[in-house]
Formats: structure tokens, sequence, C-alpha cells
């Protein structure tokens, strides 16, 4: 019973920060939109926040975020100098977020072709919410995950995303949300919504980056992903905050007939890390990648958790995720391929390989297949180890010191994510995050991340 009315009152301060915010929220006089924020606030408020009893997330304990009193992120003011370090050199837009709120004088959105609509979500609910209303809370499924339902809950500012039929943007568009340092537990909750129309051809970069000293912080965003047919859309998730971060994400695909979608991430930071990938391969002959690397260390938990649904027949996935775990950190990988009974002829395949580089690191792995039709091909799979002694030894044969020949080997490892990613820009700076973190973690057993991960659970307890 003392459980219960604990549950109850830890719920309790959730409504009071929806009841405030639901006076600021946009499109408040839209009854479409004031719908869809009250039903999923009341289904996050019948639900609560999950356990690990449930099977979906029966890796990952959520009890900090639940027991913690956020409160919505305050305004901050950073300059043009503050962000340099963080912008992204080539990109075709970017658009710029501190603490979950659109910063267009640290925005630059002059590059972008004709047929390309990029802005922030406030700005298009207040001035055209009918470009909205057919995709905005449409896919992203707030009965059954109650972190969906609790940024539903929250809408209120992201990124606005719309291509039109046949558009090709070359170079990637960047959202780059910056999380600044708070007197107590914050929380943002982006929303995004991109729509590529058919035959288009678009890349998106969410980077998720801390920015000053660290204090607790609570990111969770959804996006959701539109491909019209023949649509080709890249998706890229980069997090990167600092360690008494939470961060939930969740990628939300509908892909239409023969649409190509990819989405790659690359997790880094973060305290405790959930990150969602949900496809929909709706049209017939749709094709999705979906490709990933987590590189861990101290006691971070990085969760990755992906639910592939086959609607249509004749279309094509791949999963492919890669683990690096150093220290205490703790992965998770969960795929799930469900076969619908109408989605014949497909093809779907699923591999995790992951490598521990201490006996305390742990993985938890779960390739998991429903398939209701009779004429498909599925394969899954899943690898742990450490690094391959005969490779070792042969590097530091050829004069390579111990320490560049474990980089190197580690890279290499690392490499067979990011040669899958299409975009050049994209590509390389990646590939020089990835870099600069292995030279982190290979300092890593003489900085002080565990205890700082550590030291951050108990304060937000």
């Amino acid at each position: 019973m003392e459980a219960t009315v604990s549950a109850v009152a830890k719920l309790e301060s959730w409504l009071e920060n929806y009841t405030e915010g639901e006076r600021q929220a946009p499109g408040r006089a839209l009854p479409w939109l004031s719908r869809l924020r009250e039903d999923a606030f009341a289904r996050f408020y019948e639900t609560g926040f999950p356990t690990t009893r449930d099977e979906d997330w029966r890796f990952t304990n959520v009890s900090a975020i639940a027991r913690t009193h956020f409160r919505p992120a305050g305004p901050a003011k950073l300059t043009k100098k503050d962000v340099a370090p963080w912008k992204l050199e080539g990109a075709a837009a970017q658009l710029v977020f501190v603490n979950g709120r659109y910063a267009p004088e640290l925005s630059d959105v002059k590059k972008l072709p004709k047929g390309v609509t990029v802005a922030s979500l406030r700005a298009q609910v207040e001035q055209h919410p009918e470009t909205l209303e057919k995709h905005l809370g449409r896919y992203a499924d707030t009965q059954r995950d109650a972190f969906v339902a609790l940024n539903t809950a929250f809408l209120g500012d992201g990124a606005y995303v719309h291509v039109a039929r046949g558009v090709v943007v070359e170079a990637p568009i960047c959202l780059l949300y910056l999380s600044t340092q708070e007197d107590a537990p914050a929380m943002t909750h982006p929303r995004n919504l991109i729509v590529a129309e058919d035959e288009s051809q678009v890349a998106v970069i969410e980077d998720y980056v801390s920015v000053g000293g660290e204090s607790v912080a609570f990111s969770n965003a959804v996006t959701e992903l539109v491909a019209g047919e023949n649509a080709n859309v890249q998706h890229y998730l980069i997090e990167r905050e600092h360690l008494k971060a939470f961060n939930v994400s969740t990628l939300r695909i509908q892909q239409g007939r023969s649409a190509n979608v990819a989405s790659h991430s690359l997790l880094l930071g973060g305290g405790l890390v959930r990150n969602n990938v949900h496809p929909v391969l709706a049209g017939e002959g749709g094709e999705c990648l979906i490709n990933g690397l987590f590189l861990g260390t101290g006691r971070q938990h990085l969760d990755n958790y992906m639910h592939v649904e086959h609607a249509s027949p004749h279309c094509g996935s791949r999963q492919f995720y890669n683990g690096i775990l150093d220290g205490q950190a703790h992965g998770v990988f969960h795929g799930r391929i469900v076969v619908h009974k109408n989605a014949q002829k497909t093809d779907a395949k699923q591999t995790n390989r992951n490598l521990l580089l201490s006996d305390d690191a742990q993985i938890d792995t779960k390739p998991q297949l429903e398939i209701y039709a009779d004429d498909v091909k599925c394969t899954h799979g899943a690898t742990i180890g450490q690094i391959e002694e005969n490779a070792l030894f042969y590097l530091q044969s050829r004069g390579i010191s111990e320490s560049e020949a474990r980089k190197l080997l580690l890279m290499a490892f690392a490499e067979e994510c990011v040669e899958r990613m299409h975009s050049e820009v994209a590509r390389k700076h990646i590939e020089g995050l990835i870099r600069g973190h292995l030279l982190f973690m290979e300092s890593a057993p003489h900085m002080p991340n565990g205890k700082v991960t550590e030291r951050a659970l108990e304060e937000v307890g």
C-alpha cells in the first residue's frame, strides 16, 4: 500500500508540471492538438513509468528517472561562440535548440533548396497547423510506450522538416539540442516531425550535447519520420551528453512503397540512455537499415531497443549494432522483428556484435523474431567477445605499441558501422567523434567516470 501511495505521489509532480505547461503550450486553441496532449497524459498517468517487470524494459531500470522531481528546463542565453564547437561543418541547415527551445539567432537555415521547409515545431503549430495535423502524433504510440506518452503530453517545441516531392537535399540537415547547467533536475521533451514526400531525398542528424557544468538532466525526445513512395531518407542520432544525463529517444518511422530509410545511431555519453527505433515497412518493396554503435565506460548504461515491423510484402530490413564496453558499463541490445501475416517474401537480418574490454563490463543481448507469414527469410545472431589476442600480438610484432594496437583494432570494429553511412558529411563527423571517444576511453581507468555516474544516480534518488 505504501509503495502505491508513493508512486501516486510521484506522478502528482508530473501532473503539476503538465498543468503548468499546458497553459504555455502552442496550439491550445486547436482541438486535435489539445486532445492529443490530454489523451497522452491520461495514458501516462494511468500506466506510470515502465519497470523491469515489463518485457521491453527488463534490462533497464528507470526508477532513478521516476523518483526524481524534474522541472522544465529554464531559458538560457548562449552566444555563437558558445555554440561554435558543436556546429556541423557542411550542413545544409542547422537548427539549434537550447534547453528544448528553438534559438533562431544561433541557427542557420539559408542554404536550403526550393521545396524544403525547416522550422521550429512551435512556430509551425502557431503559424501553419494545417501542415501538421495529418502526421503529428499519428505514428508514435502513446498507448504502448510511457515515454512517448510523456513526450506527447509535453509537446511544445522541436524541429519540423518537410521535403517536397522529388526534391534532393545534398547535405544533411542538423538538429542540435544543447542542455545547460541548471540548479535543479531539469527536463526537456523535444518533438521532431520529418516528412519526406514521394521520390525525395534527405539526411537529418539529431545531436544531443551538454554545455557547461554537469547537473542532473532528462531529455525525452520523440521523432516521427514519414518516408513517401520511393523516398530515400537517412536519419542519424548522436548522443554525447554528460554522465549525469538521462536520455530517452524514440524514432518512429513510417515507410511508403519502395521507400529506402536508414537509421544510424552513435551513443557516447549519458549516464542512462535508452535508444528506441521503430520502423514500420507499410508499403510494398520497402528497405530499412538500422545501424548503430554504442561505446560505454565507467558505469554508463546504454540500452538499444529495435522494433521492426514488416507490414507489407517484398520488404527487406537489416540491423547491425556493435557495442564496445569498458569499466563497469552495461550495454543492452534488444532487437525485435515482427513479420505480419500479409508480409510474404520478407527478408530480414539482425546482427549484434560486442567487445567487452574489462571483466566488469556487461552486455545483455536479445534477438527476437515473431513471424506470422510462411514465405520469409529471417536470421538473427549475436556475439560477445574481447579483443583478439592474436591480432594484438601481430600488430605489436610490427612495432606498434600495445596501446596504439588496441586503438587500431577498436577503430576497425567501429568502422564496420561507419562504412554503412552514406552521407559523407555525417560519416566524417561521426568518425572524428569515435576516434576522440576511444582516446577518452583509453584514459578512463584513470578518471572517476564510474564515481561521477554513481554519485549522479545517488543525487537524483
